[in-house]
Formats: C-alpha cells, structure tokens, sequence
C-alpha cells in the first residue's frame, strides 16, 4: 500500500502536468501566397496604341486571368501593386490631358478595383502628372497605398491635411488576415506592408516636388520602421520597394535609387515584392549575383520577385508558415514569376479578362483617338532601306534620343565619362526568309510625327539601360556586330553577297554612336553571332576613334584605356554577349522604355509653343554617318551585292541617300531588290 504523502505528490504532479498540457497551444502550419503587380504604367488593355494592334504580350486585362487562377491554387492569398502605375502608356497620358475631377475613377483604379487588391506602393512616375493629379487619381482606389519615405516639405502643409513633416502617405500598414491551416482551421495571421520609392524623384519631377516634398533613403527608412512594426504585432513583413536590385557590393549606398538587395540585410523583413527596373526575379540572368538563388527565387536568403512590366507577369511568393507558441514564423518560402504569354513563340497563355475590357472601354476608345496626335516634326524621311550598308536616319534618331536621356540622368559620378550609344536597326529585312520580310522596313515619312511613328522607329518595348565600358571593349562590340558582313575575296569578279543574312540577326547589327570606325570586309570575322571567337587575329574593325569635345582624337593603346558610358537597353546590357556588357558592366537602369525616350526627344526637338498650339523646331534625323566600309584596293571589278526593299520609295530614298556606288540589278525569289555596291572607290558624298 502506498504511503499517503507518496501518493499525493504522484496526483500533484499528474495534476500538473495536466494543467501545463492544456495550456500548450497545438503547433499550427498553414500556407499563404503573395500575388504581386508591377510597372503596369496603365497598360490595362492587351493594346499596343503605337502599332494600333492587340498585344497579347501585355496588359493587366491579361495579367488578371493569372490572378484568378493563382487565387484558385491556394486557400490562402494576398494581391499587392509595387507602383508605376499612372504613366507609361498612351492612356496614362490620355488621361492626364483630360484631368480628373475629385470623384473621377482612373481607369486604371476601374479595373484594379475589381480585383481585390491588398494595398498599393507609390512608384516614381506616379508623380509626372503632378501631385493634384496623384491626389484624385488615388482618391479612386478602393485600397489603401503606402510609402514610409516621402514626407511633406511644404510649409502651408499638404493635401488631406497632412502637415510639414509629417508622411505624404500612410507609412505602413499592418492588417489582419483570416487564413485557413493545414488542418482546415481558421487562423489569424498579421500583415505588415511597407512601401518605398526612389529618392531620386526630386531630380525626376523637380518641377512638382521642390519645395513640396522631401525624400529619405529607403535602406535607412526600413530600419527605422520595420522594427516598429514589429513591436505593434506584425507577424509578417511584406516589403514592397519600388527599387531594382542596386549593389551587391555596396549595398549601402545612402539615397541609392536601387535598394532592394540592400533590403535583404534589414531584419524582419520575410519577403520584398519589387520592380521598377522592368526586370523579371527569379531569373538566370542574375545567378551570378552573391548569395542568390533564381531556382527558390531569394536575394541573399530572403524571398524577393519583380514580375517584368505592364502586366507581362504575375510575382508570386509562396509561403508555408508556421505558428508555435503563439508566434508565427517562416518555415520555408519560394518565388516565380509568372508570364501571360510564351516568351519563344509569342502566343498567349491566358485569355483577356471581359469585366475589366468593359469597365476600361470608354477610356481605350478615347486613347485610340490620342494615339494620332502628334508628337513632334521631322525634318527628313525615316527609311531603313540602307540601315545595313551605310550610316541611316532610323538608327541615328534612336542613338540621338538615348544619348540625350542617359546624359541627362547619369548620376554625378559618371558625368566626366563621354556617353555614347548602341543601337541596331530592328526593321531591315527581317531574316530575308519569307516573301513577307520584304515588307520589314520602317517608312517614317517627314513631317508630323505621331506615338505610331514612334514605335515604327523602336519596334521593341525594351528600357533604357547603360553599361560602362573600355576602348579596347568597345572594338570587340564593333568587331562582334561586324559579323553583319560575309567576307569579300578582293580577287573575285563573281557575284558576292555582302550581307550575312543566316549568321547574324540585324538585331545584333550595333552601330555606336559617338565614335567613328571602318568595317574592313576583306578580313573574316572575329567573332560568330553570340560573339564566340571564331578567329583570334581577325580585325575588321579599322580606323577606330574618339573625338572629345576640345577637338582631341583619341586612338590606339589611348582609346583603348579609354572608358565610355553606353547607352542601349535592356536586351543588350545585360546580355553579356557582346564584350562591355553583362551585369558587371551596367551602371544606371532606367524604367524609361527606348520608344519613351525616343517619343520625349522627338517633342522636345520639334519646340512645342503652348501659347501658339505650333511646333517652333523639327528634330533632325539625318545620318551623321559616323561609320563605313573600308574602300577595298584590288585590281579587278569586284560585284558586291546587297537586298533592299523592292519599291519606287526605296529607289527614290536611295538615289538620293546613297554615300557610295550602288545601281539595282535584279529582284530575287522573295521580292527583294538585289543592288550592287561599290566598295572599291572611297564614298562619292
């Protein structure tokens, strides 16, 4: 029989382990997605306004179908907008040149607010129209916005009574959301959402925020603030920066425009929802960035997605959480982005969304009209008839207007550095394959010049980008483009073709701007289509320089220690095919896309007077024919032949153009023009 004292201590102690056990809360797992938009810049149709075409490749009428279906995949789900929302298309500006009135709806707000957006981040561009604009425009959302690093600066205070000193916007915002467990149950978990804009919009739109705004760095923001969010209960911190990747060297950079891995060293941040950089993370062009992951999609351990622009893909995070004494907490998580179309064929991956077709239509329909407004003046024809045997208009415009924008937006530490510019003629034939390639020229006409125009001129909705790179560099670019070119034999009087229509697309075909050089076609090719040597010695590249603005010339070992800012885009900056490009190379990524920049040179050249309603000025897209063939010497008559378009317009603009020898011989299988070139007399202009 057991001892009374024994015994009670053995009930004691049953008691209390029983009293501790149902004091434990059961260990909780549940998932939760997070959807994200970006850069849509009111691109809400699948409809290119500069083609006058539907574009399956864009529009958040597309990108809503992938939010459905995204939606109906997990239990669990929250959809966040990164910005950019309010210009960018021919409809942001259409309806920035209407206006609103207070109780107005942005389109752009008609067709995000059938979709049940969580909360919405300030973009850069969201302050090109002004900060009256802006205020209406987000009085139409039907969810809140947030950004933690513009403060009122106006001493009369701002809008919505928000006084100097105090957020222009609400800095964060922490919601509870009822989600569903592993085990069917119903949980609460808190959202935290903190939102960022680059500083750099006091350069951007000086002329609508001096005196109004002022801005704080992001990295420093989001450690004053996360922590707080913590403290006031946020279980979860989503962070959405309108901010490119920036530094993985330094991400430390005080007021850097691109933050986001900077970002990843911020405790407590669990995922960061960003763009601004048109890009797309995950991705296998950034898998050589330290401490990154493009297979899970994490940015030095930390979740992170940017999902393109203008609605071509859907960012998606994954989380599988876990709650374990009364907080919740990450077990694993992984990101994708998901696109509405096929990237190698084009074709689309989901269908357009009716109710946001009609909630927009009135909207598109008054675009539409917009579109064939003008734009600006030109003084000369824009034909690419000649884009690829001499210097020509549709590639020196283009090279003209990325100069201008990169040289106005190259941060200070790189102004010493000459700006120069690459750019490929996209409309020259295509690949001479089909009958339909002989209709592959841009036709510009002189005169007014409309947004169709523009995108005629740019035919790629690429962003502008710049690399920094060295003389020697710079040579194997040129000597990789002049690939272009079959080789001539000097000896040969039978017919020869010049162009290398199999082996090098015309998109690769680079001209830059701002240096002169030669093409000797005699010698072969240094390098094959995706810039693999091919032949060590060869050096068609001749006669290479730079001329500085005080007249000095700069070749040889001089030019080749030389460093140059480039001005290209995207697809060419961080290729990494052509020699001084790559993301090692890349010094400023601009959310401008070419044909913007393009279009706003074109305007800006022509003089708008708003007081006279006239253009005063023409933009001037005459070639400055800064390169050329190497004159051949050879002792017999050599036939080199080219394609053109077969048309009484091409053979107008050519006899008129033309810089060397060239006479029309015949009209091959596909329509084309065949002409001869004279290549053995130096030019006869």
């Amino acid at each position: 029989m057991l001892n009374k004292k024994l015994l009670a201590v053995m009930i004691t102690a049953a008691l209390g382990v029983s009293a501790c056990g149902s004091d434990d809360e059961p260990i909780v797992q549940a998932d939760l997605r997070v959807l994200e938009t970006t850069d849509l810049h009111t691109n809400i149709m699948d409809f290119n306004y500069y083609s006058g075409k539907v574009d399956p490749t864009i529009g958040l009428v597309r990108t809503a179908s992938l939010i459905h279906a995204a939606r109906s995949e997990s239990k669990n789900s929250v959809l966040v907008d990164n910005g950019d929302l309010l210009q960018g298309s021919p409809m942001g500006d259409y309806m920035a040149k209407v206006g609103l009135q207070m109780g107005d709806v942005h389109p752009a707000y008609k067709a995000m607010n059938l979709l049940d957006y969580e909360v919405g981040n300030i973009g850069n561009h969201e302050f090109n129209y002004g900060l009256d604009f802006l205020n209406k425009s987000l009085h139409g959302a039907k969810f809140p916005y947030i950004n933690a690093n513009v403060y009122c600066a106006d001493d009369d205070g701002c809008w919505n009574g928000v006084k100097k000193g105090e957020h222009l916007f609400t800095p964060y915002i922490i919601k509870e959301k009822q989600i569903i467990d592993s085990e069917g149950n119903n949980q609460t978990i808190k959202i935290g959402y903190i939102g960022f804009v680059p500083p750099q919009i006091l350069l951007w739109d000086k002329q609508n925020l001096t005196g109004k705004v002022t801005v704080e760095d992001i990295v420093a923001t989001a450690k004053k603030y996360v922590p707080e969010m913590k403290a006031k209960g946020a279980d979860l911190i989503i962070a959405i920066p309108h901010s490119g990747i920036g530094s993985t060297e330094n991400p430390g950079d005080p007021m850097a425009e691109n933050a986001t891995y900077a970002l990843t060293n911020v405790k407590d941040i669990n995922a960061i929802m960003f763009g601004h950089s048109h890009s797309i993370f995950p991705d296998a062009k950034y898998a050589d960035l330290p401490n990154t992951d493009v297979t899970k999609g994490l940015l030095n351990g930390v979740p992170a997605v940017m999902p393109g622009r203008w609605g071509d893909n859907l960012g998606v995070v994954d989380f599988k959480l876990e709650r374990k004494d009364g907080k919740w907490s990450v077990l694993s998580a992984s990101t994708k982005a998901r696109p509405i179309y096929d990237g190698a064929t084009k074709t689309p991956l989901v269908e357009r969304d009716q109710e946001i077709i009609d909630a927009v239509a009135a909207e598109h329909q008054g675009t539409l009209t917009f579109v064939d407004q003008p734009i600006g003046i030109a003084a000369a024809d824009m034909y690419s008839f000649l884009t690829l045997v001499q210097d020509d208009p549709t590639v020196q415009i283009v090279s003209d207007a990325q100069i201008a924008n990169v040289k106005a937006k190259l941060p200070e530490a790189l102004k010493n550095l000459p700006v120069l510019s690459a750019s490929a003629p996209f409309k020259a034939g295509g690949r001479h394959g089909t009958t339909s390639d002989a209709d592959q020229y841009v036709q510009v006409d002189k005169g007014a010049l409309t947004f169709k125009n523009a995108a005629d001129l740019y035919l790629y909705p690429n962003t502008m980008v710049a690399v920094k790179a060295t003389g020697a560099e710079l040579k194997d670019w040129l000597e990789c483009s002049a690939n272009q070119f079959k080789q001539i034999d000097p000896t040969q009087t039978a017919p020869q073709e010049l162009i290398n229509w199999d082996g090098h697309p015309t998109y690769n075909f680079d001209v830059l701007d701002g240096l002169t050089y030669k093409i000797d076609v005699t010698q072969p090719s240094k390098f094959d289509r995706d810039c693999a040597v091919v032949n060590a010695s060869a050096n068609r590249i001749v006669d290479l320089r730079y001329t500085d603005e005080n007249g000095k010339v700069f070749t040889g070992e001089e030019f080749a220690a030389k460093e140059f800012i480039v001005a290209s885009n995207n697809y060419r900056a961080f290729g990494g095919k052509f020699a001084g490009t790559g993301s090692d190379h890349v010094v400023l990524e601009l959310p401008d896309t070419n044909r913007e920049a393009l279009a706003a040179y074109i305007t800006a050249q022509s003089k708008y007077n708003e007081a006279t309603g006239k253009y005063e000025g023409m933009v001037n897209p005459s070639a400055d024919y800064n390169w050329d063939f190497k004159t051949i010497n050879t002792n017999v008559t050599l036939d080199i032949r080219f394609q053109t378009q077969d048309s009484d317009k091409a053979a107008t603009f050519i006899e008129a153009n033309k810089q060397r020898e060239m006479k029309k011989i015949s009209k091959d299988e596909l329509g084309f023009a065949v002409y001869s070139i004279n290549l053995s007399q130096d030019k006869t202009k």
